[in-house]
């Protein structure tokens, strides 16, 4: 799975532990979704959609593997 997490927080000026405590999962939790090391549950990609204020499609993409 692929996603752009890193790119959306920081065109929105947010820093790891921003997101973390906007979406109530730990810094640690954001770094791994960001490499690519933890897939976000539904409920936590759509809070993180929702600070965004995009779509779940524009931040989560499955890749060939998936």
């Amino acid at each position: 799975m692929y996603n752009n997490v890193h790119i959306l927080r920081k065109n929105l000026h947010m820093t790891q532990e921003d997101l973390a405590k906007a979406v109530g999962v730990t810094r640690q939790t954001i770094i791994s979704i960001e490499q690519g090391k933890y897939i976000a549950s539904l409920p936590l990609a759509l809070k993180i959609a929702k600070v965004f204020n995009t779509p779940v499609e524009n931040i989560f993409e499955l890749g060939d593997e998936d």
